[in-house]
C-alpha cells in the first residue's frame, strides 16, 4: 500500500496534515522524526511537521534524511522548511515580531508544480516565532509575503520544497490544492485509499492473521467497537464472540435498546448485566481518579469472568484507533495524564490472548466512514462518543443508585430533546453532570433544597480539542423546564460555556 510519511516535530498541527491527506484518498503515517520507519517501495514522499522548537536551539530536532532527501519528494512545513535551510547553509532568525494569523501569499514561480493551479496572491496561515533570512544559493524562491520575503522554496536539482506558512489549516484557503500538488502530482500518488478499499484490504489481512482461531472483543455501544466488530465477523464469522457489559452506569434503557441492534446486524453478543457490582464497589467513593480506576478493574474482572467461559478463545479484539497509536510513540512520550483514559485497559496477563486491532491505521472521522459503508445501524454509527466509565464521571461525587436514576431520567431529557429538535447531529457530544451542589428552590409555593445539574453540548473532530455548542436559547429554556419539572431531585439546569481547553469536555 502506497503511502506519504509524515516526521513529526512535535506540532501542534501535524494530525490536522494527515487527515488533509487523507480527505484526498491518500493513505499517510506520523512517525517521531527520531523513529523513521524503513523506507520501502511504498513510501511515495515525505513530510517534515511544524515544530514548538527553533532550529537554533541546542535540543533542537535533528532528523537523519539521509536515505529521503534528494531520493523522495520531500515537504518542509514550517519548521520542517527552517530546517531544510538552517542545516544546509541557509540562515534562520528569529522574527522581530512573531509571525501568526492570516498572511497574502504572492506566487513567485507560478510554473513551479508545487504551486499548479494557485492563485497569483492566496491567503495563507502562519505560526513561526524564526523566519528565514536567506537560502543557499542553489535554492530557488517560488512565494513571498509581505513579512516573509522566503515563504517558500525549491531546493534545485531535487523534489525537495520548504513553506513557511501551515497548507492544513482552513485559513490557508488554497492549501488543499498545495497538498494535492504534492501527493498526487509530484509524489503520484493513485488516490485509492477509500473505505472500500480500506475494508477489502483489512477483511483480508484479519482472515489470514486469524486463520480458525477464536476471538473475543468488548463491546461498548460505541462506533470504534461497533466497527471492530463488524469488520472481525465479515473476516471470521462465528469464532467472533462479543461481550456487551452493563456496569448499571449506561443511560437509561441503553443496555437493551443497544443489544437489540447488535442481534439485528447478526452478531454472536452476550449481554452482562453487573450494576450491582460496580455501584456497590463505588459506594463512599468520591475521587475522580480511583472511581475511573475502580470501573476499569471491575469491566476487566466483569469481562475475564465472561471470556474464559469461552473455550479455546486465542485473539483479544480491541477498537484502538490511529490517535491512541500516534500518541503510545509521541515524540515527547505519552502526554501527562490528567485523568484515566476513558477506555479499559486490558485484560490480565494470565489469559495469554494476542490482541488484534483492525481499526488502528484510522481517525474516528475515517471509523465513521468505514461503518457506514458497513452498513452499520444508523443509531449506533451516528451516536455520540460515550466515555468509558460511563455516568459514574458525570456524577461529582459519590455514585449511588439514586444518584443514577435521577442523572439518566435528565440526561434522556436532553438527548431526546436534541433529537427532537434536528441539533443532534450538528453536535459531537452531549450529556448532563450532576452536580454536588444543592440549592434552594420554590416549587409550589413549597421551598424546595435539591440537586443542579450541568447540560454539555460540544463540537469537536476527535476530542482533542472542543468548542462549546450555542444551542438557541429557547431550546435550553425548554429543556430546563422539562428537567425540572419531570426529574424528581433537581431543582435547577445550568449550561457549560467552557471550551476545551482550558476544560475538558466531562467533568471528572
Amino acid at each position: 500500500m502506497e503511502k506519504i510519511l509524515i516526521l513529526d516535530f512535535g506540532s501542534q498541527y501535524t494530525q490536522l496534515i494527515a487527515r488533509r491527506i487523507r480527505e484526498l484518498s491518500v493513505y499517510c503515517e506520523i512517525h517521531p522524526f527520531n523513529k523513521i520507519p524503513p523506507i520501502d517501495l511504498t513510501v511515495k514522499g515525505v513530510i517534515l511537521s511544524g515544530s514548538p522548537y527553533s532550529v537554533r536551539d541546542k535540543g533542537a530536532p535533528r532528523p537523519d534524511l539521509t536515505a529521503i532527501k534528494g531520493r523522495l519528494p520531500l515537504l518542509g512545513v514550517c519548521y520542517g522548511a527552517q530546517y531544510l535551510s538552517h542545516c544546509f547553509d541557509g540562515e534562520v532568525a528569529p522574527c522581530g515580531t512573531r509571525e501568526y494569523g492570516r498572511a497574502m501569499l504572492s506566487v513567485v514561480e507560478p510554473s513551479n508544480p508545487l504551486l499548479a493551479d494557485m492563485s497569483p496572491t492566496t491567503q495563507v496561515w502562519m505560526s513561526h516565532g524564526d523566519t528565514i533570512v536567506s537560502v543557499p544559493e542553489y535554492y530557488r524562491i517560488i512565494a513571498s509575503t509581505g513579512d516573509v520575503p522566503v515563504a517558500a522554496f525549491q531546493i534545485g536539482g531535487e523534489q525537495s520544497w520548504g513553506i513557511q506558512f501551515h497548507p492544513e489549516v482552513y485559513h490557508s484557503t488554497e492549501g488543499t490544492q498545495l497538498l494535492h500538488n504534492f501527493v498526487v502530482g509530484i509524489c503520484g500518488c493513485r488516490q485509492d485509499w477509500t473505505p472500500d478499499s480500506f475494508i477489502e484490504a483489512t477483511v483480508s489481512e484479519l482472515r489470514e492473521k486469524l486463520g480458525g482461531d477464536k476471538v473475543v472483543l468488548g463491546l461498548s455501544g460505541g462506533v470504534d467497537s461497533s466497527v471492530a466488530a463488524l469488520l472481525l465477523h465479515r473476516a471470521v464469522g462465528p469464532q467472533l464472540t462479543c461481550i456487551f457489559v452493563d456496569m448499571g452506569l449506561l443511560r437509561k434503557n441503553e443496555f437493551e435498546t443497544v443489544l437489540e441492534s447488535y442481534r439485528h446486524m447478526g452478531l454472536n453478543v452476550i449481554g452482562v448485566r453487573a450494576g450491582e457490582k460496580f455501584l456497590g464497589d463505588l459506594r463512599g467513593v468520591t475521587d475522580p481518579e480511583q472511581k475511573r480506576k475502580i470501573i476499569g478493574r471491575d469491566f476487566v474482572e466483569v469481562f475475564d469472568a465472561e471470556a474464559r467461559k469461552i473455550r479455546e478463545v486465542k485473539w483479544l479484539a480491541q477498537g484502538t484507533i490511529y490517535p491512541d497509536v500516534i500518541e503510545s510513540v509521541s515524540v515527547n512520550g505519552p502526554s501527562a495524564t490528567i485523568k484515566s483514559h476513558h477506555n479499559v485497559g486490558g485484560l490480565p496477563e494470565e489469559m495469554n490472548l494476542q490482541v488484534v486491532e483492525p481499526l488502528r491505521l484510522l481517525f474516528k472521522d475515517e471509523v465513521r466512514r468505514v461503518g457506514r459503508q458497513l452498513k452499520l445501524d444508523r443509531n449506533i454509527l451516528g451516536r455520540h462518543p460515550f466515555p468509558g466509565p460511563g455516568l459514574g464521571i458525570r456524577i461529582l461525587g459519590e455514585v449511588t443508585p439514586e444518584k443514577v436514576r435521577i442523572l439518566q431520567d435528565a440526561d434522556k431529557i436532553f438527548i431526546d430533546a436534541l433529537h427532537e429538535s434536528g441539533l443532534y447531529d450538528s453536535v459531537w457530544q452531549a450529556g448532563v453532570m450532576l452536580l454536588p451542589v444543592q440549592s434552594v428552590g420554590v416549587m409550589g409555593d413549597e421551598r424546595t433544597y435539591e440537586n443542579c445539574v450541568a447540560l454539555r453540548a460540544v463540537t469537536s473532530t476527535d476530542g482533542m480539542t472542543a468548542d462549546w455548542v450555542h444551542l438557541p436559547y429557547d431550546f435550553l429554556a425548554r429543556v430546563s423546564n422539562d428537567i425540572i419539572n419531570k426529574v424528581k431531585g433537581i431543582n435547577r439546569v445550568v449550561y457549560d460555556i467552557s471550551s476545551k481547553p482550558p476544560a475538558t469536555i466531562e467533568w471528572e
